[in-house]
């Protein structure tokens, strides 16, 4: 009985469950929807807030801003490495298993679906992207949830705290009471996670059915494949360098797993990562500054899901499209990747986005990737929060920003030597803050 009440044990059951209704009874398996929308919805509620207390409050304590903007650069450096790494895996294993060669789907009309995503998608340019990432106003960037304008605002407040008010000020101490209010509400709300990745498994189950699990199989295991060799051969071997071991960080986040493979969206992980790494012996700002920027500019799922797709399309279309070109449209899309948010069917959006800037490939082979983009968008999630873990660490360890004695007690291994070498002047970038620990859900 005692294992029932972990969280992972009972997303586990409601997983299979799921599945089970989705063949048994299609129908009312449909039905169960709207508890998956729900509660991505209350968890997507959630997250603007967490990241500008979480920030915020670290900011607020740190003692040398120059480190911060040192930080930043390391990250940034980091993200594009990783996420080229991605692409560049993806792009030679479409090209080397070839899965759209002799589809011959010249004459395919693009689905109404494939239209309407490709209609609302619009163009991309530099100048429209730089632009976008500055909100309209103060609000407008929490009421529309996109996270890398909430980070902008986060480090500008979080700046400014720090410069004008003192550590007994009103503004700190009410950051402080709105980070342990946030992770409670989030306690409550996690409660419900059984339930939501049972609707959303379900509903993704009696729609499509097992036939759509075969559909273009030849593609979702060259998908697959791409996205483990690179889980557990790039970040594995990151997790190696920086000396932790990576089977313990990925029971670390276990329940996250889970929730996102039910789910297909990596934001329902996201409040949880920030709580659990800062546990995890990362220093808060690192965690609160790396994690919402990860997931705007790391996303690794998303740089493989490109690559693989614009070399499918060209296959099963009979396009002409040279190794070159690829490697051209790839620079292009190394750039259109970044930013949003890590919801189903993200990746689709912005794939259809590039694609109709560019108009190298017909858009009618977006129609091939739309039926099966719930299936592919369960392993793009997966892969973007592995990554993001693995880069919050990553970073923590490079800063020097790392307590071992945390991780060994979350983990119970103990961390080994980690081969990037911290500056010489590391310590945590914020003085601990005397404030309770948020209570979290056993």
């Amino acid at each position: 009985m005692k294992q029932l009440k972990k969280l992972h044990v009972q997303v586990l059951l409601a997983l299979v469950a799921a599945v089970i209704l989705g063949f048994a009874a299609p129908g009312w398996a449909v039905a169960m929807k709207p508890l998956g929308q729900a509660f991505i919805a209350l968890l997507k509620m959630m997250l603007a807030p967490i990241v500008f207390v979480t920030l915020v409050h670290g900011l607020t304590h740190v003692q040398d801003m120059r480190k911060l903007g040192r930080l930043g650069v390391k990250s940034l450096l980091y993200f594009e490495v990783v996420s080229t790494v991605a692409m560049i895996i993806g792009f030679i294993l479409v090209n080397v298993v070839q899965p759209g060669v002799g589809l011959h789907a010249t004459t395919m009309a693009e689905s109404s679906e494939a239209i309407k995503a490709t209609s609302g998608a619009g163009s991309v340019s530099m100048v429209s992207y730089a632009l976008s990432l500055i909100p309209h106003t103060l609000v407008d960037a929490f009421a529309k949830g996109d996270i890398i304008q909430v980070l902008i605002i986060s480090v500008l407040a979080g700046i400014a705290i720090n410069r004008v008010c003192g550590p007994d000020s009103v503004a700190v101490k009410a950051i402080d009471e709105a980070q342990s209010i946030l992770f409670k509400m989030l306690s409550f709300i996690m409660k419900l996670a059984p339930l939501g990745a049972f609707g959303a498994m379900a509903a993704a189950i009696g729609s499509y059915g097992g036939d759509t699990l075969l559909y273009l199989l030849k593609l979702i295991a060259v998908y697959y494949a791409a996205s483990l060799i690179f889980v557990f051969g790039v970040l594995g071997s990151i997790s190696w360098w920086i000396g932790l071991p990576f089977l313990s960080v990925l029971r670390l986040i276990r329940d996250e797993i889970l929730l996102v493979f039910g789910t297909a969206s990596g934001e329902v992980a996201f409040p949880r990562l920030i709580e659990k790494l800062k546990r995890s012996g990362c220093d808060e700002v690192v965690v609160g500054f790396v994690l919402p920027a990860g997931y705007s500019f790391n996303l690794d799922g998303t740089a493989i899901y490109m690559a693989i797709a614009i070399g499918f399309i060209a296959q099963a279309t009979d396009t002409p499209f040279s190794l070159w070109q690829q490697l051209g449209l790839l620079a292009i899309l190394s750039i259109t990747s970044k930013g949003g948010t890590t919801v189903a069917g993200g990746a689709f959006i912005k794939l259809a986005a590039t694609l109709q800037s560019v108009q190298t490939l017909p858009l009618s082979g977006l129609g091939l990737l739309f039926g099966i983009d719930r299936i592919m968008a369960t392993a793009t999630a997966l892969t973007n929060i592995v990554g993001n873990t693995i880069a919050v660490f990553a970073i923590a360890r490079w800063e020097g920003a790392f307590n071992p004695e945390d991780f060994k007690r979350e983990t119970g291994r103990a961390p080994g030597r980690s081969l990037l070498r911290p500056p010489p002047d590391a310590k945590p970038l914020a003085e601990k803050a005397l404030v309770p620990k948020p209570q979290t859900q056993p």
